[in-house]
């Protein structure tokens, strides 16, 4: 029989709880993102369906069922606020249990809304109203589920084990793809716009209920038990532990230190979050609107693409934790903002046979997944124990709601208004052109050692002769 570890649980516990917190993670962000990736894919559907009254024009509802998309992302560092500050407060498992419930309920609402036909006007403001409970909690299911990964990853596998929450939401957006794939095969245009579209929504249902389940088995990460022993530690001497939670909320410095971090962060993966949802969940309409493309062409080039981006992230993960996150998402942003322009005009040429224009696509989904991989444990990395749920949550969250919420709605207004159809590769290109700049104050040894557990600095830890690789990783149970 294995012996009990420090914490008080038996070996073949703690061997399992990194692959249970992966695995409990991981589930809720497939959730979220198979939600996210349905409402693009069924975006000119719900357009008619909820935005485009009898004589309005299609263009115009497509351009509000895009407001309404990036109006919840707007909620979304609302959530991670909020949730991130209970996170760090009283734990990640419970939270991320209420940001679970949050999400189902309000993803299996939509799959029953009355329509503009049956409600009115009302049923906009309905779908929009959901949607901004849907960004609540997916502002806060980021920060929890990459801390619950990032803290229970095994040494020198942290890039690895973040990629995880990249790759179930690739999983997310296929699984997404493919019921739409599976219904635009199966059933008529007329049923698909009349009710087919709201199966996906519904089995969000079942899949919620089994999350719960696998959430309500998850532990506590050993970094937060740590922190929140100093914590008590804390309160009952008078002086702060070793370690403990002498949290940047109490001190105006490290919280002016962390603000600057949420920042940067969110500039680091700028390009991650416009290029992951331009190629990703954008493209569908944006085909269907400027090349012709049938509903079913639009969705096979995504789910290509999203092939492309699921097979690199994990390798991405696993080879920045050899030899560094900063040199692998460089050259992911890098290939995004140089191969842009050549790969959209592959797929808007019509003389491009399919598989040219499939080997496009699926390249556009891998060179982002170069940067989704390392991205979450990149994040973790930047913030101490006590804010790591707040502050990643925060950068993430503000990255992705204007540069991914935004992604559709800036591209068919520009689009609309320009006629420029290659309006996409700009504002990738763009994009990843500031990422590139932001990234390049990444500092080459933090992948190899412990993540923070107080509130300095890296600056301060050199200064202390505490360098990255050298830091004792109090919050990890051995």
């Amino acid at each position: 029989m294995s012996p009990p570890d420090p914490a008080g649980r038996s070996g073949q516990t703690a061997e399992r709880a990194p692959r249970r917190a992966l695995v409990a993670g991981s589930v809720g962000n497939f959730i979220e993102w198979y939600e996210f990736g349905v409402y693009g894919f069924f975006a000119t559907i719900i357009a008619a369906n909820f935005f485009t009254p009898e004589g309005g024009s299609e263009i115009e509802g497509l351009v509000k069922t895009y407001a309404s998309f990036g109006l919840a992302f707007f909620f979304r560092p609302i959530g991670a606020a909020v949730f991130g500050r209970v996170g760090d407060r009283i734990g990640r498992r419970p939270t991320l249990i209420l940001v679970l419930l949050l999400m189902t309920g309000a993803t299996t609402l939509i799959g029953v809304l009355p329509t503009y036909a049956t409600l009115g006007a009302a049923a906009p403001w309905l779908l929009t109203l959901v949607r901004i409970l849907q960004g609540l909690s997916a502002g806060g299911e980021f920060g929890g589920a990459v801390s619950i990964m990032t803290e229970f990853a095994p040494p020198g596998r942290r890039g690895l084990y973040g990629a995880w929450q990249s790759f179930t939401v690739a999983l997310g957006l296929l699984a997404g793809a493919g019921m739409a794939a599976v219904l635009a095969t199966v059933m008529s245009e007329d049923a698909l716009s009349d009710w087919g579209w709201r199966i996906p929504f519904l089995l969000t249902l079942p899949i919620g209920l089994v999350a719960l389940w696998l959430r309500l088995r998850l532990e506590e990460t050993p970094s937060f038990r740590a922190a929140a022993r100093g914590s008590t530690a804390h309160a009952t001497t008078g002086h702060p532990a070793t370690g403990g939670a002498n949290t940047a909320y109490e001190n105006s410095a490290p919280a002016r230190e962390v603000a600057r971090a949420i920042v940067l962060g969110a500039a680091r993966i700028m390009g991650w979050a416009a290029a992951g949802y331009t190629f990703l969940v954008v493209m569908p309409s944006y085909l269907q609107a400027t090349v012709n493309a049938t509903f079913q062409q639009a969705l096979i080039a995504t789910v290509v693409a999203n092939l492309g981006f699921a097979l690199s992230i994990l390798p991405a993960g696993l080879l920045s934790d050899r030899i560094g996150r900063r040199p692998v998402m460089l050259t992911g942003a890098a290939l995004v903002a140089v191969l842009a322009f050549p790969l959209l005009n592959v797929v808007q040429d019509p003389d491009s046979s399919a598989l040219v224009q499939g080997v496009a696509v699926f390249l556009a989904g891998a060179v982002v997944g170069l940067m989704a991989g390392p991205g979450p444990a990149m994040l973790a990395e930047m913030f101490p124990t006590r804010v790591r749920y707040t502050g990643l949550g925060l950068a993430y969250a503000l990255s992705n709601t204007v540069f991914s919420g935004c992604a559709g709605l800036i591209i068919t207004e520009v689009i609309k208004r320009t006629g420029d159809v290659d309006a996409p590769a700009y504002y990738v290109t763009v994009t990843c052109a500031v990422s590139l700049l932001a990234l390049l104050t990444l500092r080459g040894g933090e992948h190899r050692g412990a993540l923070r557990e107080d509130t300095r600095t890296p600056e301060e830890n050199e200064k202390e002769g505490l360098h990255a690789g050298d830091r004792a990783d109090v919050g990890h149970v051995p």
